[in-house]
């Protein structure tokens, strides 16, 4: 069973080494810090949006989203890698979708150019509307097709 809590300081070892494990091989190929204080100040970045996800009662992952005023935002999601290419990314984004479109909100997120999630998001029908630096802005519109 799949259930999300918000995060807890003492998640703080586990949130560090899941980081290491996504992040650190896009980081590097992204020229971007990988070291300790660049993950713990993104960790930290919008803390108070950030959920454990949670399979059948174990850590699989994060989930960090938010409603702004004018959009949905994706700020984070991690999958363990033990839990990776079983459809949980995809399946933790379409809940997010859903509550955008609820809201009759678009739904945005960045991601670094190297990082092969960008696939995924273009399957639930993000498309890049702008580029910065090692990133792009993906957008997804309220109501777009969520995809497979």
């Amino acid at each position: 069973m799949l259930t999300l809590r918000p995060v807890l300081e003492s998640d703080l070892p586990y949130l560090l080494a899941l980081r290491r494990q996504t992040m650190d091989e896009h980081l590097a190929s992204s020229g971007l810090p990988a070291d300790d204080a660049a993950h713990l100040a993104r960790i930290r970045y919008h803390w108070e949006d950030a959920r454990i996800v949670l399979l059948d009662g174990a850590p699989a992952g994060l989930l960090k989203s938010y409603r702004g005023p004018s959009a949905w935002h994706v700020v984070q999601v991690q999958v363990a890698p033990d839990h990776q290419g079983q459809g949980l990314g995809a399946r933790l984004l379409r809940g997010v979708l859903e509550q955008a479109d609820a809201a009759g909100l678009p739904a945005q997120l960045d991601v670094l150019k190297t990082n092969p999630a960008r696939r995924l998001y273009e399957r639930l029908g993000f498309r890049v509307v702008a580029e910065s630096g090692a990133e792009f802005h993906m957008e997804r519109p309220a109501g777009g097709d969520a995809g497979q």
